[in-house]
C-alpha cells in the first residue's frame, strides 16, 4: 500500500563528459548497468540529492577521461525502498530463494567483497543477486515489477573519532523502469549573490 513514493527526487549520475553530452544535449538514453556487483541490482544508477558524490565518483573512476554529472528528475514509482524496515522481509525471502536456486543449479553462492583500496564493501555480488532474485520472482508470479530500488549506504570511515556517522554515507537509487526518469539537466553552480532557498 505504501510502496509508491509520492514525490519527485533529484538524482545525479557521475560519468564521462562524452556520455553527459550524448544524454543531456542529444537525448540518448542512459545505459542500464547489469554488473554482477551492482549494489541494488540491474538498472540506471543515481546518487539521490548528492551532486558532490556523483562528481567525486566520476573524478576517481579510472575509466573516465573528463568527469561530468548528469542531473535527473525522477519519480521513484513502485519502489523497493530499502530505507523502509518492511523491505527487510523481502530481502530475507529473496536470499532464501537465491539459496534454493543455487542449490538446484549447483552454482556457487555469490559473495560481497571488500575493495582492494578501502575497507568498504564495494563489490556487492550477493546483494545484487538477492535483488535480482526478487525481480525474477515477481515476474514469474506476475507481481508488478518494481520501478526502482532505493538504499542507504554507509561508506568512507568515521567523520570524527568514535563517530557512527560515515564520511560518504549516501542514498543510491537504481532505476529499473526508465520511464521513471522525467528529464535530464545540466546541474548549475550556485549564484553567490543570492542565498540558497
Amino acid at each position: 500500500m505504501y510502496k509508491k513514493l509520492p514525490n519527485l527526487v533529484l538524482g545525479f549520475h557521475g560519468c564521462d563528459r562524452e556520455v553527459f553530452e550524448k544524454v543531456v544535449f542529444y537525448g540518448e538514453p542512459m545505459r542500464i548497468s547489469n554488473n554482477t556487483y551492482d549494489w541494488l541490482g540491474n538498472g540506471i544508477y543515481f546518487w539521490e540529492q548528492n551532486y558532490l558524490r556523483a562528481y567525486e565518483w566520476a573524478e576517481k573512476s579510472p575509466k573516465i577521461k573528463e568527469p561530468a554529472v548528469i542531473g535527473a528528475v525522477i519519480d521513484l514509482g513502485y519502489c523497493l525502498n530499502l530505507t523502509d524496515s518492511a523491505s527487510a522481509e523481502k530481502l530475507r525471502l529473496g536470499y532464501e530463494m537465491l539459496k534454493l536456486y543455487i542449490k538446484a543449479t549447483g552454482k556457487e553462492m555469490p559473495v560481497n567483497k571488500k575493495s582492494e583500496k578501502t575497507t568498504d564493501i564495494l563489490l556487492r555480488d550477493l546483494d545484487c543477486a538477492v535483488i535480482q532474485q526478487i525481480h525474477d520472482y515477481n515476474k514469474q508470479k506476475k507481481i508488478p515489477d518494481f520501478d526502482s530500488v532505493r538504499g542507504v549506504f554507509t561508506e568512507g570511515g568515521p567523520v570524527y573519532p568514535e563517530a557512527c556517522f560515515q564520511e560518504k554515507t549516501h542514498i543510491q537509487i537504481c532505476i529499473c523502469n526508465p520511464n521513471c526518469i522525467k528529464g535530464y539537466f545540466n546541474p548549475l553552480t550556485p549564484n553567490p549573490e543570492y542565498v540558497m532557498p
